[in-house]
């Protein structure tokens, strides 16, 4: 595992600003406790993992490693990057916005639909449009995440079948993509 170069690190920081906001440095430092850093694997694969960890890791040969932390996404090609579900969990506990869905726009969420108005039970204040936002039950349990179509005051006045947040991914992805998600060659 390598470090990011100064491209690779401005296209993450970016990518996770839409989620966490202000919030961004947290990440970098959990509770205070120990620093977290992000390194390159196999793939492009972008991981978030602790630094102490990180600097043990050296010691294993790159081909014998296969992941380490937690893999926040991927850089394609093109240089863009890509968020994976396995990065819910930490950008649920970061995020500054949310989008909250009733029970019965649950399964179709996990299914790989876009969010209807219908099925929103709540939202954080002050949304713009296209900004990133997790996707919640209304228990407070992150399903997925996604990027608002409408601004919050453009989906009070939306109609029940309008789409108010366009999925990018969603817990579902477990068991649809399980041959490609964790693969390594």
């Amino acid at each position: 595992m390598r470090p990011l170069t100064e491209q690779e690190t401005q296209t993450l920081f970016k990518k996770l600003a839409e989620y966490t906001g202000s919030r961004l440095g947290e990440l970098l430092q959990k509770n205070g406790e120990d620093r977290h850093v992000f390194r390159i694997g196999n793939q492009n694969r972008a991981y978030w993992v602790s630094l102490k960890l990180a600097n043990i890791a050296t010691s294993i040969p790159r081909d014998n490693l296969l992941s380490l932390g937690v893999c926040m996404g991927k850089f394609t090609k093109t240089g863009k990057f890509r968020l994976h579900i396995t990065a819910l969990p930490i950008l649920a506990e970061h995020a500054r916005s949310k989008i909250y869905i009733r029970p019965n726009g649950v399964m179709p969420f996990l299914y790989g639909s876009n969010c209807a108005k219908a099925h929103l039970a709540r939202i954080t204040e002050d949304l713009v449009e296209h900004s990133g936002v997790i996707v919640c039950t209304q228990d407070d349990v992150p399903l997925g995440f996604g990027i608002t179509a409408r601004s919050s005051a453009e989906m009070k006045k939306l109609e029940p079948t309008g789409i108010v947040c366009f999925r990018q991914a969603d817990c579902g992805e477990y068991l649809r993509d399980e041959d490609t998600l964790f693969s390594s060659g």
